[in-house]
């Protein structure tokens, strides 16, 4: 059986700040995809140790443990420069990436934001081994209905990540890749302690979970 690729590209939300490795939505996505008879066996040996014999007849992949390039702050500009110090010389069979929320909070225009994305899609895609549709772009989620944000305009915040989710969809659609619009189902779980991490700014993994199921589910139109 095949062993599937997955290289995840972002800042904060993708590496999983607070949370550990395991619950970052890349890793949670690849537990989705490589779903065997014994899921308790899987999640105690960790996600990329899972043979192909044991991949159920339910329609469990066999994912290698996601690459990431991701670091907390960090901003397109930024990330771009960590793809070029990663020197990738392989394709991957999935691509995702989640950017910008750095760039907001920075106060960086959204035409900025635009042009750096869309380079960053584009080398996204060639890492895909040039096949868009094997690219997913998450929203970014909006920082502004969280505990962290008291005190904060949240109007204005709520705003801009809504304007710069829009560069993103539309990016997405130009380069034919996918949209995963996680920021709507966070809008709603923002405030929860349940769904947020001990910082009460980042998700914890009950929300990554519901991230990884929308790309994991996503994934498997594309590879299935």
């Amino acid at each position: 059986m095949k062993q599937y690729s997955y290289l995840a590209l972002g800042d904060s939300y993708t590496i999983g700040e607070q949370v550990l490795p395991e619950e970052n939505f890349p890793n949670q996505t690849v537990r989705l995809l490589n779903k065997t008879s014994d899921g308790a066996d899987s999640r105690r040996q960790g996600f990329a140790q899972t043979p192909s014999a044991a991949i159920s007849p339910d329609g469990g992949f066999h994912f290698a443990a996601p690459e990431i390039i991701a670091t907390t702050g960090w901003t397109t500009d930024e990330l771009n420069a960590a793809i070029d110090a990663a020197n990738i010389s392989k394709s991957y069979d999935i691509v995702s990436l989640l950017i910008g929320v750095n760039n907001q909070y920075r106060g960086r225009p959204v035409d900025n934001f635009a042009t750096e994305f869309e380079g960053l899609l584009q080398r996204a895609i060639h890492f895909a081994n040039n096949i868009p549709h094997h690219v997913f772009v998450v929203s970014i989620p909006d920082w502004g209905v969280t505990p962290f944000a008291e005190g904060r305009d949240s109007k204005k915040i709520g705003e801009e990540i809504d304007a710069y989710n829009e560069v993103c969809k539309m990016t997405a659609e130009k380069f034919h890749t996918h949209f995963i619009d996680i920021t709507l189902s966070q809008r709603t779980d923002g405030n929860k302690e349940e769904f947020l991490a001990t910082d009460k700014l980042h998700p914890s993994g009950k929300e990554y979970t519901k991230w990884a199921t929308q790309l994991a589910n996503k994934i498997k139109t594309v590879i299935g």
